[in-house]
């Protein structure tokens, strides 16, 4: 019978078996594994990004927006919102494969939120950046 994440230890668990599967995955895999050189350090300050939006505290420290749009301008826009799809579908496999409860739902409803929110950032800042002049905010 598979149990509720309860604590850091079933985080750690989860996203060290998420990202054995982003890593692994032919179509999104080489983003990760061509930008991230430290995949302990990352898998730890993830953890802690996780255990903090679980449980809240002030854990994790860096912002996720600036880094995605460093990513997606290395990659010159290439990031679709496929790509996104694919992650958020690991993620939900990987949490269902290993706990089930409230928790679960909740980590399911942050992590869809937290792609769109990314992706749209993603998707304005490239906007900003068209032949190096800024677009007005509406």
């Amino acid at each position: 019978m598979k149990k509720d994440i309860e604590n850091r230890a079933d985080i750690s668990i989860l996203v060290h078996q998420f990202y054995d599967k982003i890593r692994a995955d032919a179509e999104i895999g080489s983003y990760f594994n061509s930008m991230i050189t430290d995949w302990d350090a990352h898998l730890e300050k993830l953890t802690d990004f996780w255990e903090m939006n679980l449980f809240g505290g002030k854990i994790y420290k860096g912002n996720p927006i600036e880094v995605h749009n460093k990513v997606d301008e290395h990659f010159e826009g290439q990031i679709s919102s496929n790509e996104f799809g694919i992650w958020l579908n690991y993620w939900f496999q990987t949490l269902e494969e290993h706990f089930e409860g409230e928790n679960v739902e909740i980590l399911k409803r942050r992590a869809r939120k937290m792609g769109s929110l990314l992706y749209l950032n993603m998707f304005k800042n490239r906007s900003k950046e068209i032949s190096g002049t800024q677009i007005e905010e509406l």
